[in-house]
């Protein structure tokens, strides 16, 4: 296979990684709310997710279930950056030459 199209297949798996990750810290952040008592707009609809704050425990219930929804939150959170980390390597790696032939 050729470099520049695994290159372009390793993106787009790392980048549906990263955004599916992304999706499931939003979905357990409006648990998270929900289960603090956030008010919902007009409507019944949710606002916009608070993901800092809620990762940084404030406004946040301190009950055990929320704290343990809070922490799977931080850890998909923890995840991404971990992901982005690691594709920087592997563009600094590729930028080198460690793949040429």
């Amino acid at each position: 296979m050729e470099y520049g199209i695994l290159f372009y297949v390793i993106s787009a798996l790392w980048s549906v990684a990263m955004i599916s990750n992304f999706i499931v810290a939003i979905r357990i952040c409006y648990a998270i709310e929900e289960r603090s008592g956030r008010k919902l707009l007009q409507g019944g609809l949710p606002g916009f997710v608070n993901i800092i704050p809620v990762a940084l425990n404030r406004g946040v219930a301190q009950d055990q279930e929320t704290q343990d929804l809070r922490s799977q939150m931080n850890r998909r959170l923890i995840i991404i950056l971990i992901g982005f980390a690691m594709f920087l390597f592997l563009i600094w790696a590729w930028d080198r030459g460690a793949w040429a032939v």
